[in-house]
């Protein structure tokens, strides 16, 4: 799974996004990383985190590479090794923020290497067109979910995890290669949208195992570590995240 925003920035996180005023941070997102990182369970939490997220980024890149050799034009080939090199970019970030607070990073992304590395067997595109479904709906379901996620982070760590999920462009050139397929041959819409629906379940399954098999991880979602989560806000959570899901289907000209 890897992490990008969409043109509409469906999951909205905050009363800001809604055009509103953001509450004043409290707590843990009120602070800085040194503050916040005093709790030892905060502290292994945002590991796990920058972890899962550097491996991503890393699979990210590797998977850009290759959905470059299936592209059809040479120019189509150049934007997705730029997109390649802006992922790689992100990881080098978390890397080495994971080095600058004492952690190695290789341990910190291990943990993750399985459920990433299972969802992109069980979910490698037959085609190009698969190939820029998979990065636009399936890999943002994870950007959603990290971006929520960010909103009870400490500062420090908050602007970070944001930095990295900033869009490298797949959006826009995705939803431009989809739609311009579906006009082209409208039975290609069919086929894609099945294959969209697989990928929503299968990104929330591996994302939810994640999240069961890491204690720290699952303590901050229920209110343990990080401010403002609760079992009924998990639920709302991923509520905006399905939101998100069928906006992100419709901008590609797909049935959700």
């Amino acid at each position: 799974m890897r992490f990008m925003t969409t043109p509409d920035n469906a999951a909205d996180t905050s009363a800001e996004a809604s055009g509103g005023t953001a509450p004043a941070a409290t707590g843990v997102a009120a602070q800085n990383w040194d503050t916040a990182s005093a709790d030892p369970q905060y502290r292994a939490a945002v590991v796990d985190l920058l972890g899962a997220l550097a491996y991503g980024e890393l699979a990210a890149f590797e998977r850009l590479a290759e959905d470059a050799k299936l592209a059809p034009t040479l120019s189509d080939k150049a934007e997705l090794a730029k997109m390649a090199s802006a992922e790689f970019h992100h990881f080098e970030r978390l890397r080495d923020r994971l080095s600058g607070i004492g952690e190695e990073p290789t341990g910190a992304m291990e943990p993750f290497v399985a459920a990433y590395d299972g969802f992109h067997k069980q979910t490698a595109p037959s085609d190009w067109l698969e190939g820029l479904v998979k990065a636009y709906v399936g890999d943002s379901i994870a950007s959603d979910f990290y971006r929520e996620v960010a909103a009870r982070l400490d500062g420090d760590t908050r602007g970070l995890v944001l930095g990295v999920l900033d869009d490298t462009g797949h959006a826009s050139f995705a939803v431009e290669k989809v739609r311009g397929a579906i006009d082209a041959d409208p039975r290609v819409g069919g086929r894609l949208a099945l294959w969209a629906r697989r990928l929503m379940g299968e990104a929330l399954s591996q994302s939810q195992r994640v999240v069961a098999d890491r204690d720290a991880l699952s303590t901050m979602l229920v209110g343990g570590v990080a401010d403002g989560f609760d079992l009924a806000e998990v639920g709302r959570m991923f509520s905006r995240i399905t939101e998100a899901h069928t906006k992100r289907m419709a901008a590609l000209g797909l049935a959700a």
